[in-house]
């Protein structure tokens, strides 16, 4: 099963509750013959959702795995999120992060007493793709396919389902499909009706590139300002999630 199962999406609600916002929706003018709202996932205490899934993992692994600290890979919002829930557990962190990551974030980073290594975008995507680094020990809590991380990326779609009494789409954006997994197997588990559609940057859009192609596709990756989402190909896992969970992918 591609989905990740409603009650563990609950359950990762349980964990996270009394750390991560409850975000608003925004209903927005739009020219367009539609209601559209955004749901404000700004307004969590690192500034993304990532800390949803971050926290939910952390909190779910027991004190022997957190023994040796956490490892992430991220370009920095999954940083600050992993950074966060280490520094809650008392454990240390450690960022694989891509040499184009964007100074800012890596700061903040370091402010929540995150350790940062730099290395090659090549590098950061096979530490990705291997879930983890050689010369780095610790748990390694992945940014796109830790489940837990996943679950708790789905209370997002709980809350969807929660404050707004009808919709018929929600657009996600793709970056290696860990948020748009646990998003939607909260949404479809509820309200199986409803449209889900990934939205991607057009020099970073693998998930469309290989929908047209009807199989995965490695594509012409180049860096935009849109420096925390996408990359050159799909992870080895999230093909058979988005084609179960996704009706439509947009660059």
């Amino acid at each position: 099963m591609s989905s990740i199962p409603l009650e563990e999406i609950r359950r990762a609600r349980e964990r996270v509750a009394d750390a991560v916002a409850r975000t608003p929706l925004l209903r927005v003018d739009v020219d367009a013959p539609a209601e559209v709202w955004l749901k404000l996932e700004c307004l969590q205490p690192i500034g993304s959702f990532k800390l949803r899934g971050a926290l939910s993992a952390v909190r779910a692994a027991s004190s022997a795995e957190l023994a040796g600290g956490v490892v992430t890979a991220s370009a920095g919002n999954m940083a600050q999120g992993v950074a966060w829930a280490a520094r809650e557990a008392g454990v240390r962190a450690r960022i694989i992060a891509p040499e184009t990551a964007p100074r800012a974030k890596l700061d903040a980073v370091e402010r929540l007493g995150g350790e940062v290594m730099l290395v090659p975008h090549e590098v950061w995507w096979q530490t990705m793709v291997d879930g983890g680094h050689p010369d780095v020990d610790g748990m390694f809590v992945h940014p796109v396919e830790d489940e837990a991380v996943m679950a708790g990326n789905g209370t997002i779609g709980l809350e969807l389902v929660e404050d707004l009494s009808a919709f018929d789409a929600v657009v996600v954006p793709w970056g290696g499909g860990g948020l748009t997994t646990g998003i939607a197997s909260a949404v479809k588990a509820l309200r199986p009706g409803v449209r889900v559609v990934t939205a991607e940057p057009e020099t970073a859009a693998p998930l469309a590139a290989s929908f047209a192609a009807g199989a995965p596709t490695e594509i012409d990756y180049s860096v935009s300002f849109v420096d925390g989402a996408g990359g050159r190909a799909l992870l080895p896992t999230m093909w058979d999630r988005a084609q179960e969970l996704v009706d439509a992918a947009v660059a």
